[in-house]
């Protein structure tokens, strides 16, 4: 029985390689790979931070195990070896196992922990998969459970409409996108920061104090309320500690933006480096703008324009049942930084590219001078404007109309 369990780890962990790879993003929605119930496991987990509840299917047991475990993989990968060895005995050939959890906390890293171990892990879409619309529902982990192995039981198969899996990145992929996320958090605390000390300073009747200057901390001992006092002493005190908060911040970015910097100049022809730098060409288009569409949608293998938009979270959410048919706007399940982005950028693009194909696009349909026909043209303008960049990095389709700033 020894040798036989190892024949078949050795086989089970050689099993994901053999498979075809299937190409970009086709994989996300149903499962190319063939079902053989008969010599796969399908296990999900339901991730918490105190425990991890699994619950399995195995061939040749009409049992369907479920078991809670401290959250640690050795342990996870103990149970599910343990539960191969059950359907060993009971006269089965296990050639596979599949198992999958819902993205969230805990990311990606027990997905490639998994994989490095033999086993075929997935990492599924919270929002694919269907809950009840009741207001008020059972909702355990048991529960989760059986909804996420009949959502992933129906990938396996091949079926459309289950449930849809995400990408699985690597570290580096995933560490590549930190300096600006981390940025943006940055700028929102500096934002939150300077808000807070003009808030103060407004409670005194003072109007004029700009918290940003370079020399902000010195002016503030020498100013006065209209009715010529200084500042109290407690308020004043609490200003100081919000200032040099606030340099403490700005420094921080700084070195963000500084280490990018770097990286571009060191690493001019690297591939997210030059997508950066191409990007960086278009006016209108800052480095920060760039670096944040390349590392969190470019690089992304996609199917099509159709997937690029959906992503970015620029497409519609519609209402339609019988004669009723309305919009709801943008259905928000794509990457929200993008989404924010390009909003931004394409205010910006009409401003300094004005002669651009899509620019002129944007004005013949909003022609009418109505704000409300603005605003909603400029998503389908972003929509339009992520695709042509899209089509601009990675095809080199060039965009009609658009002035380049001269290559350095």
């Amino acid at each position: 029985m020894a040798t036989s369990s190892l024949h078949l780890t050795m086989e089970c962990r050689d099993a994901p390689a053999k498979r075809p790879r299937p190409a970009p993003g086709q994989a996300l929605s149903r499962s190319l790979v063939a079902l053989d119930q008969n010599s796969t496991i399908i296990a999900v987990v339901e991730l918490s931070q105190s425990t991890w509840l699994v619950a399995g299917m195995l061939p040749g047991i009409e049992r369907q195990p479920r078991k809670k475990l401290e959250p640690s993989p050795e342990r996870l990968l103990a149970l599910l070896h343990r539960w191969r060895d059950e359907a060993v005995r009971a006269g089965r050939t296990i050639t596979r196992i599949a198992l999958a959890f819902e993205a969230g906390r805990d990311g990606f890293w027990l997905a490639r922990w998994l994989a490095a171990r033999g086993i075929e892990a997935h990492v599924i879409h919270a929002s694919s998969v269907a809950v009840s619309r009741e207001h008020r529902r059972a909702k355990t982990d048991r529960l989760d459970t059986e909804l996420l192995k009949r959502g992933f039981l129906g990938w396996l198969r091949g079926e459309r409409g289950h449930c849809s899996m995400a990408r699985v990145p690597t570290i580096a992929e995933e560490d590549a996108k930190r300096p600006n996320r981390e940025r943006d958090c940055l700028v929102g605390e500096r934002t939150r920061i300077v808000n807070r000390i003009k808030s103060t300073l407004a409670r005194l009747g003072i109007r004029n104090f700009k918290p940003t200057l370079r020399k902000a901390a010195e002016r503030l001992a020498t100013v006065h309320t209209p009715e010529g006092m200084p500042l109290p002493p407690n308020t004043l005190a609490e200003l100081q500690r919000d200032i040099a908060r606030l340099g403490f911040v700005v420094s921080q970015i700084r070195e963000i933006e500084d280490a990018r910097q770097k990286r571009l100049e060191h690493q001019p022809e690297t591939g997210p480096h030059a997508m950066v730098r191409l990007l960086a060409r278009i006016v209108g288009v800052g480095v920060e703008t760039a670096d944040l569409l390349v590392h969190e949608v470019l690089l992304r293998p996609m199917r099509d324009r159709r997937a690029v938009a959906r992503y970015a979270g620029l497409t519609g959410s519609p209402d339609e049942s019988g004669a009723r048919r309305r919009e709801q706007g943008l259905a928000r399940a794509g990457n929200a930084r993008v989404r924010r982005g390009m909003i931004q950028l394409a205010w910006r693009f009409l401003m300094f590219q004005k002669e651009s194909a899509l620019a002129l696009w944007y004005r013949a349909r909003t022609a009418d001078s109505r704000s409300g026909t603005r605003k909603t043209m400029i998503v389908a303008l972003a929509r339009k404007l992520i695709i042509a960049l899209w089509r601009f990095v990675t095809a080199g389709e060039p965009l009609e109309g658009v002035v380049l700033r001269p290559a350095s």
